[in-house]
């Protein structure tokens, strides 16, 4: 009976011990892979982000939802300034911009006389600017656009990402596009601890803040931030 009373102490002191060791390092790895899934996040709402600025600035309204955005990113071709060569000190005291230096360049150009082009140190030096998709451009080549919906860094289904687009009126009266993107933590920590979860969801709901990652607002015009910046 002794050695009975034994055993199961020494297991209820194992499994104290167990709880306690959990109760500590469950919230540690919690935040360690919350940490994880946010970063990926915050990276992916910022590239929508940069996409949708950049919609807005050529067609005046932001894309209405990822289909447009991904045929813009794909199809559209923006500017992109190639350099080669840069101005040194010298030729910067003596007044050259890079203004004048093209200037100088385009005039030999239709000319076909370099002598001044030479004479100013400027062999070698170009600005050239050729069209590229927007795609590159602004993210980079071999920047999968049709995975740009998708909320990045969680397991399982697929979850894509809540967007949509408003017209707000500005404190002088002016009508304001605006677009919001955003993922809630309920969705994308659906499997992680659901207490700790929860716990996240009342602390930002008590202090009327979005129980989640957004950037954007249908709400209030804030230059397309995001709600962590």
């Amino acid at each position: 009976m002794k050695v009975t009373l034994k055993i199961l102490l020494v297991a209820a002191v194992a499994l104290l011990v167990y709880m306690c060791y959990r109760s500590i390092q469950a919230p540690r790895e919690y935040d360690a892979e919350k940490e994880i899934r946010d970063t990926a996040i915050k990276a992916r709402l910022m590239d929508i982000r940069k996409a949708q600025i950049e919609y807005k600035n050529i067609h005046k309204v932001h894309a209405a939802n990822f289909d447009e955005l991904a045929k813009f990113l794909k199809t559209e071709k923006l500017p992109f300034l190639v350099k080669e060569g840069v101005l040194s000190d010298e030729q910067l005291e003596k007044g050259m911009t890079e203004k004048k230096a093209v200037a100088l360049i385009e005039k030999a150009k239709k000319t076909g006389n370099w002598k001044e082009v030479e004479s100013a140190g400027l062999k070698g030096f170009t600005r050239d600017t050729v069209w590229i998709t927007a795609v590159d451009t602004l993210l980079g080549k071999n920047y999968d656009v049709e995975a740009m919906r998708f909320v990045p860094a969680v397991p399982g289904e697929k979850i894509q990402f809540d967007m949509d687009t408003a017209t707000l009126k500005s404190g002088s009266g002016y009508e304001i596009k605006v677009f919001q993107c955003q993922v809630k933590f309920a969705d994308y920590l659906r499997d992680m601890d659901p207490q700790l979860t929860y716990n996240l969801i009342e602390k930002a709901e008590k202090q009327s803040k979005f129980p989640g990652l957004r950037v954007g607002s249908l709400e209030e015009i804030n230059n397309n931030a995001g709600n962590w910046e």
